[in-house]
């Protein structure tokens, strides 16, 4: 999969832009604040339906603009797909592919799929289980819609809960209509933990590889799934899994009235990280940690061309200039067979890359 061509009107700080890509590597080149990352941005976008950086939609409108228009020209499973996304001040957005609306952020995934790659990703390893949840989460909404629709319902549950533990104490009549969110909870939830097993084993199969690799065959990385305490095996049925969620939020319960807060269920899950049998957050050197957060993206991307047969579109910003020589070129040499682009400062940090072209970025202008 690949994107050819990109439009911009009035998204961040391109009044209106237009560029024509390369099928392999695409550097874009510019000094920081002249819109590199929200070129970016803009394919993730397209790719998502969220943004990686903004809460809201309005935050990608410009200054001056009351509107957006993203537009891109995609190629993906030998077929041509136009997608537009138009952004309001006011209102809903507007998204189409090849002019037909689209009603949910994973058809946007059936289109083509981005795997992002940020300096902050290379503390991934080091940050709470948010990220790593994080991580998950925006990996499977790509590849499996129906995760993406079950994540969406079990939050929406979430936050129902939450409001009524909040205001419980005020509104005693609210506990009446607990139970409910409770159970879409725990029905939704054993959804996530399905797809979440299974992808952590995969993951934890092609990052072991590449983490071999770029340590010389030194280091040995593990990755590993862990969910609500209650839950002996998260590959099992999700009728299984939905019963111990259930014992386990049952035996909360007085807690989460106490504390107001839900504390429990799949929103606490993690990723355990460990490098030759060590927790990788607590013990591992900064080069550990990068090189360990380099094998679970590449990872990830590998998985992507797996499930689609086709590489996703790459996208690095800035990794590489934060990286040292060594992990660069380790980079650089697994980046081929699909769609990449690059930002960096200067251009002959990427001496020699792919072939491909070199576009110049301005206080919003490309060239």
């Amino acid at each position: 999969m690949r994107i050819d061509r990109l439009e911009l009107e009035g998204f961040r700080n391109y009044v209106r832009e237009e560029a024509d890509f390369d099928p392999r590597c695409n550097v874009v080149c510019g000094e920081n604040a002249q819109g590199k990352t929200n070129l970016l941005e803009a394919l993730v976008y397209l790719s998502r339906g969220k943004s990686p950086r903004a809460r809201t939609d309005r935050e990608m409108i410009g200054f001056q603009e009351d509107s957006a228009r993203l537009e891109a020209l995609v190629c993906a499973r030998e077929r041509e797909f136009k997608m537009r996304a138009d952004l309001f001040r006011g209102r809903r957005r507007k998204i189409t592919v090849n002019q037909v609306p689209v009603k949910t952020n994973a058809a946007l995934g059936d289109v083509y799929h981005t795997v992002l790659f940020q300096p902050e990703d290379l503390y991934l390893i080091r940050e709470g289980a948010a990220a790593r949840r994080r991580f998950m989460d925006t990996a499977l909404c790509q590849l499996r819609p129906r995760y993406a629709a079950a994540l969406a319902g079990y939050e929406r549950a979430r936050e129902q809960k939450t409001r009524i533990l909040r205001d419980w104490n005020q509104y005693p009549g609210l506990l009446e209509t607990l139970p409910e969110f409770s159970q879409q909870m725990v029905r939704l939830g054993a959804v996530l933990i399905r797809y979440r097993h299974r992808f952590s084993l995969r993951l934890a199969e092609a990052a072991a590889v590449h983490h071999r690799e770029c340590s010389g065959g030194r280091e040995a990385l593990s990755v590993r799934y862990q969910t609500v305490s209650s839950v002996e095996d998260p590959g099992g049925s999700e009728s299984v899994l939905a019963e111990a969620l259930r014992r386990h939020m049952d035996s909360h319960y007085e807690a989460e009235l106490a504390s107001r807060l839900c504390l429990s269920g799949p929103h606490k899950d993690d990723l355990l990280v460990s490098i030759d049998g060590r927790d990788a957050k607590q013990y591992a050197s900064q080069g550990q940690t990068r090189t360990a957060a380099l094998a679970l993206k590449l990872a990830e991307r590998e998985i992507y061309q797996n499930a689609a047969g086709e590489y996703p579109v790459l996208l690095l910003d800035d990794v590489l200039s934060e990286l040292d020589p060594r992990r660069q070129e380790f980079v650089l040499n697994r980046i081929a067979g699909g769609q990449v682009f690059i930002t960096c400062c200067e251009e002959d940090r990427l001496p020699n890359l792919l072939g491909g072209k070199v576009f110049h970025v301005e206080r919003g202008r490309i060239s």
